[in-house]
Order: structure tokens, then C-alpha cells, then sequence
């Protein structure tokens, strides 16, 4: 098979910042690999970020890998039976969750690249596991189910049916709640304990991964070229805004409350959380398909398929006190909900 570079590189500020004007950086530096990793195909998972900067990200040659995040140098790889297109989390303890195309979720020891367990569903695993305050790990399957699962035993806690594949990462509100996509085109509310639905919200087409602001509203973009803004309680539509192109990316939420989301048509929107207004659109070279994440800075990172990496200066503080503020949680993906106080 073709083998790829994971590449991790350093980025130029660009235009389309906060709406007083364009901040661009004259002087900064043009984006230059600091290390290159080579897999044996192509790489669609997100990498995630453990807390000693090892980076695990998998591949489609059916590896997951652990990478040290300073040199690139190999720590380990682990083989499953298909792509790994799932984007891995990691638990409070270490270990790392993913999917496979193989119909499993594996949870690895993150140290050594040791299976703890494996849980199998009906049908390949390309959503990206979320892991509750509690340690319970949630995925979905394309067949059409959400699991929750014993994180330390692997142990099937429940299982919830849609009504077609559910490939949307997830989202955990703080009192637990989990929100999901499916192509069935709606959003779902389960109660994270019982597998309970709370409510669905139905949209024009298939359902994106969701994030969840401070005051709890839920976030969520459809093929059917929208944005949404739920009430994370009731499941009533407070807002829609509608871009020129089908929505694949998950939205990032600033500190200051405003969204950001990108677009296929080409666009990383900027939006006010309480109305839906448009505050700004930044324009890219090609679709807006990856979903944006927010540094403690406010600078949004979002990739376009115009081969480019944008880093974008906004008048957001960082990403929202929010549970669940962004894809994966955290700009690191570990996509593990904080711990309870």
C-alpha cells in the first residue's frame, strides 16, 4: 500500500480574524515540519494528546500508533483487523480507546501498546469514542447502535438503537446527558446512566458531531447545509444558520461564546452563540470538512481541502468553560469529559 507522512508542522497566522479587521502576521514564520511519521496508508484519524505529549493517531494500513511528540520517533504500533479511521480517546489512567473497520473497540494500555480489551459490535466502528466523568466509554457502530461500555472491563453496560449508522463523534453535557448524530438525520439525547432517550431533534439530512456551550445548548451541523443551536435540556431548535455547502464539521466554541464552523463551501464561519448572526466567514482555498479546534490563545485551527492548515487570530480568550466546547472535547482530543467536583 502507498505510505503516508503524519506530519506535525508549525503554521503562519492568516487573514479572517475577529471582525474589527484581518489580523495577519507579517513576520510570522511560513508553516515548516518539525517532524515527519510514516504509516503504511492514509491517514483520516485525529490524533490525540496524552498528558506526557505522546501523540496516537491511527491509520488505515489497520495501526494504531504512539508517537513521541517531540521527535516522532515510534514508542509503538498496534495492529487490528481494518482501517482505523476512529479517532482515538484517552482515559484519565492512560489507556487509549479506538475503533476499528475490524467491528471492535480496543482499549490499550498507552505506556506499551498492550491490549486491555476488546468489545465487539455489529458493524465497522468509525465513530470516535467519548469517555464519561465516570470512566464509561461511549461509541457508535454502523449498525446503527450507540454503545456504552465498562471502560476498565470492557463489559456492555447498554446499547441504543437509531435509525441508521451513527459515525458522529460524541458530545457529554455535565449532568452526564450524551448527544449523538446519526444518518438517520437526527440528533439524539440519551441519559448517559440507563441508555434512556431524552429527546431527538430531526434535521434535513445526516447528523455531525455536536459540542455543547456553557449554559448547555447543543451545537450541531447536517449535510442539509446548517448549523443548529438546541436546547440541551428540551430539545427545541433556538437558532439555524445556513451555509452554501453541507456541514461535516464539528463546531469549536470561544470563550467569548461566539461558534465556529466550517463548511464545504469553502468557509470557516464565525457566529454569535445567542442569535446564529454571522459575525464573519474566513475563506479557504477548498471544503471546510475538518472540524476547527481553539488554543488556550483563541487562535482556531481548522485544515481545508485545499491542502492547507489555517491558523486563524480571533477575539475569542480560548475555548469555552463548557463541557464538552469542541471535537474531542479538548484541543488535545483526548475526549474524556472532566472529572466531577
Amino acid at each position: 500500500m502507498k505510505q503516508i507522512l503524519l506530519m506535525i508542522v508549525m503554521v503562519a497566522l492568516v487573514g479572517c480574524g475577529s471582525p474589527q479587521g484581518i489580523n495577519q502576521t507579517s513576520k510570522a514564520k511560513i508553516g515548516t515540519p518539525i517532524w515527519e511519521f510514516e504509516t503504511g496508508d492514509r491517514v483520516p484519524s485525529s490524533p490525540a494528546i496524552g498528558s506526557d505529549g505522546t501523540v496516537y493517531v491511527g491509520s488505515m494500513d489497520d495501526n494504531l500508533y504512539a508517537i513521541n511528540g517531540k521527535s516522532g520517533v515510534k514508542l509503538w504500533e498496534f495492529e487490528t483487523g481494518s482501517d482505523v479511521t476512529s479517532s482515538p480517546a484517552i482515559g484519565s489512567d492512560g489507556t487509549v480507546y479506538v475503533g476499528s473497520g475490524d467491528r471492535k473497540l480496543y482499549a490499550i494500555n498507552g505506556k506499551s501498546g498492550v491490549k486491555l480489551w476488546e468489545f465487539k459490535t455489529g458493524f465497522y466502528v468509525r465513530s470516535s469514542p467519548a469517555i464519561g466523568s465516570d470512566g464509561t466509554v461511549y461509541v457508535g457502530s454502523k449498525d446503527n447502535k450507540l454503545y456504552a461500555i465498562n471502560g476498565k472491563s470492557g463489559v456492555k453496560l447498554w446499547e441504543f438503537e437509531t435509525g441508521s449508522d451513527v459515525d458522529s463523534s460524541l458530545a457529554i453535557g455535565s449532568d452526564g446527558t450524551v448527544y449523538v448524530g446519526s444518518n438517520d438525520k437526527k440528533l439524539y439525547a440519551i441519559n448517559g446512566k440507563s441508555g434512556v432517550k431524552l429527546w431527538e431533534f430531526e434535521t434535513g439530512d445526516t447528523v455531525q458531531s455536536p459540542a455543547i456551550g456553557p449554559d448547555g445548548t447543543v451545537y450541531v451541523g447536517s449535510f442539509d447545509k446548517k448549523l443548529y443551536a438546541i436546547n440541551g435540556k428540551s430539545g427545541v431548535k433556538l437558532w439555524e444558520f445556513e451555509t452554501g455547502g453541507p456541514v461535516h464539521s464539528s463546531p469549536a466554541i470561544g470563550s467569548d461564546g461566539t461558534i465556529y464552523v466550517g463548511s464545504t463551501d469553502k468557509k470557516l464561519y464565525a457566529l454569535n452563540g445567542k442569535s446564529g448572526v454571522k459575525l464573519w466567514g474566513c475563506e479557504t482555498g477548498g471544503y471546510v470538512t475538518s472540524s476547527p479546534a481553539i488554543g488556550s490563545d483563541g487562535t482556531v485551527y481548522v485544515g481545508s481541502l485545499d491542502k492547507k492548515l489555517y491558523a486563524i487570530k480571533t477575539d475569542s480568550k480560548g475555548p469555552a468553560k463548557s463541557p464538552w466546547p469542541m471535537r474531542g472535547q479538548n484541543a488535545q482530543h483526548t475526549g474524556r469529559a472532566p472529572k466531577k467536583k
